[in-house]
């Protein structure tokens, strides 16, 4: 098997391409929330249709998002984190590095009711080092970046945005509990695999029986772990149904948010 990494457009030039490929299961694609549900909602000329581009094979893992600050100088709660908030409106900084933990850092802000002034980031390594600078108070972000540093004491996680156990820091509960924010019990960033539409089902179905072997073992399954990741493989049909309902959960909150992306 051949990788090839193609960056563009929060992965919208690699999806154009892959749309384009032959439907002969040669040619498959590695799809992320942005793919198939953020770009979709957020772009007005995207040059591929993520339900009719592509034949789903299964949803694979989801990672787990956490709400985080220093630990020197931040909250030691998110009611506490809440209670600065208030205390000084829109003095505090939030930062995110992707559409999903931006609009999930939103929903926050929105549901305890504070203000706080979003800086944005190129990804996950930059907004965990926009916290450990001080350029921001708390991120959201997903957990595989920022293991290393809470492990080491740098940094300190308040909350898990959804309900899933999370072994790698099992005291860590979800943010719908401790901050009482229903809307926030199940949001992550997730990847799953498509290939081109018209691929044959029973190319679909082997490839995706094969997939959920791989992620089955043992041994993978412990390393996803450690890392904060969680696996979540599917039939193809329960991937596509989930891609449609975040389609519309988060064409409704980028609707509410009133934010404008590029």
């Amino acid at each position: 098997m051949v990788i090839e990494n193609q960056p563009g457009a929060n992965t919208a030039i690699a999806a154009a391409r892959v749309a384009r490929m032959p439907a002969d299961g040669y040619s498959l694609f590695a799809v992320m929330d942005v793919t198939m549900v953020l770009n979709p909602i957020a772009s007005k000329s995207l040059p591929y249709d993520p339900l009719k581009d592509f034949a789903p094979i299964t949803l694979a893992s989801r990672n787990t998002s956490l709400l985080s600050v220093r630990e020197d100088d931040g909250p030691r709660t998110v009611k506490e984190l809440i209670a600065r908030a208030k205390a000084d409106p829109g003095r505090l900084n939030y930062g995110a590095g992707i559409i999903t933990t931006r609009l999930a850092g939103y929903l926050f802000n929105r549901e305890a009711g504070i203000e706080a002034q979003y800086i944005p980031f190129s990804g996950s390594p930059p907004t965990v080092q926009g916290l450990l600078s001080g350029a921001v108070d708390y991120i959201v972000d997903g957990a595989a970046t920022s293991l290393p540093l809470i492990r080491s004491g740098k940094l300190r996680a308040l909350a898990k945005l959804n309900s899933r156990p999370l072994p790698a820091l099992p005291d860590v509960r979800p943010l719908a509990v401790e901050a009482g924010i229903p809307a926030l019990d199940d949001i992550s960033t997730w990847i799953g695999l498509v290939a081109p539409a018209g691929t044959p089902r029973g190319i679909v179905e082997k490839i995706q029986h094969e997939i959920v072997n791989i992620y089955a073992e043992p041994e993978t399954a412990d390393r996803l772990e450690k890392s904060g990741i969680s696996i979540a493989t599917s039939t193809p049909e329960a991937f596509e149904a989930f891609v449609r309902k975040e389609l519309v959960r988060w064409g409704q909150v980028l609707k509410e948010s009133g934010i404008e992306l590029n």
